[in-house]
């Protein structure tokens, strides 16, 4: 088998004193392809494993298509980050393989701490989470004592601990909204253009953590109004952690899951997405009538003219999904002393949605708790 592997040179920001940010790099490991032959040896290996093991694949639409495929085919779940920690709290498999980045597996292990949780690598991770250390988060808040503190998934166990909600862009206009109607003032870490794009929906007071996707960040309202001429009957499909220019551009605006039903739902055959573009392969696999282009993050004169791929969500692979069942390498581990205090925040956000989804009136929000 080929085990060559590529590595990548990262960027990302992370703010410094007075809220300006800094470049900082770090490293993402990409996988060699395997053949057509090694692609199916591998997927029959782990099919067996995952028996044996007591096992079950969780994968996020970002991650490669054969891992998407597999863990559908083997009784596991393709979904964004909000029913990937459902899924995993409620599975009767005593092992969950969570192909996706580091912060989707900790959250798997705070809801699930008696399960094994493994990675095919466990420095897959987000330049959100990077870029949003805990001592430097802690003192924002502490800067901000009266404000109920919000943050996004993305982000390590120890800055949930912090926090007294936790949001996935797919609940995070109805629980911002509901505080609101509470008259709670909000600290939002760490996208700042989801924030932004929160603040304008709700007119919550908002304070904001500077941060921001590698991926969604890159998207260009400009390049984008091109792509639109080119293709004047498709509709615009458009993440929230991307530029507000971008946003506005946009015919619907929503997490993974609120883009697929989108693509679904909307009266039109062409859509131009701006998403990561690992999202293609379900949105082409659930629309096969329909046409898909990627948005574009860079102009004429760029070799790749959308290069909206997350390098750490590249690092999983068939491969590592093996091995890991095989030897119980990379196991997710989060200090057992923040567990209880990270799962808080956690179970109230799926308290809500669950309330929400069925129609229930939503559990009374917790007044600012200033998270200790």
């Amino acid at each position: 088998m080929n085990t060559t592997i590529t590595l990548k040179e990262v960027d990302y920001e992370q703010p410094a004193e007075g809220g300006v940010c800094t470049t900082r790099h770090a490293w993402a490991r990409v996988p060699a392809e395997l053949s057509q032959a090694e692609r199916a040896a591998t997927k029959d290996r782990i099919r067996r494993l995952l028996k044996e093991k007591n096992a079950v694949m969780v994968s996020h639409y970002y991650v490669h298509p054969d891992l998407q495929d597999l863990a559908e085919e083997t009784g596991g779940i393709v979904s964004d980050s909000l029913e990937m920690a459902r899924f995993g709290r409620d599975h009767a498999a005593q092992t969950l393989v969570v192909s996706g980045v580091r912060f989707m597996g900790e959250t798997a292990k705070i809801l699930s701490p008696e399960k094994t949780i493994l990675m095919p690598d466990l420095d897959a991770t987000c330049s959100l989470d990077l870029g949003c250390p805990i001592e430097e988060f802690s003192a924002f808040c502490d800067a901000h004592p009266d404000r109920t503190v919000v943050v996004y998934a993305n982000t390590s166990a120890a800055v949930k601990a912090r926090a007294d909600w936790l949001v996935t862009s797919s609940c995070a206009l109805d629980i911002v909204r509901a505080l609101k109607g509470q008259g709670q003032k909000i600290l939002w870490a760490p996208d700042r253009h989801l924030g932004d794009y929160i603040r304008r929906e709700t007119g919550a007071d908002m304070v904001m953590w500077n941060g921001a996707c590698i991926v969604h960040d890159e998207f260009k309202a400009f390049e984008l109004e091109s792509l639109k001429k080119e293709h004047p009957l498709a509709k615009v499909l458009v993440h929230p952690e991307s530029p507000p220019d971008v946003i506005a551009l946009a015919d619907a605006v929503g997490s993974t899951s609120g883009i697929l039903k989108a693509a679904r739902e909307m009266d039109a055959r062409e859509f131009i997405v701006a998403t990561d573009n690992g999202m293609m392969h379900k949105l082409r696999t659930l629309n096969p009538g329909k046409l898909f282009y990627e948005a574009p993050t860079a102009g004429n004169s760029a070799t790749c003219k959308s290069c909206a791929h997350c390098p750490w969500m590249a690092m999983n692979g068939l491969a590592g999904v093996a091995q890991v069942l095989e030897t119980g390498a990379n196991a997710i581990q989060v200090d057992p002393a923040i567990i209880p205090r990270a799962r808080l925040p956690i179970d109230r956000m799926l308290a809500f949605t669950a309330a929400l989804k069925s129609g229930q009136p939503t559990p009374g929000l917790v007044p600012n708790i200033g998270a200790a």
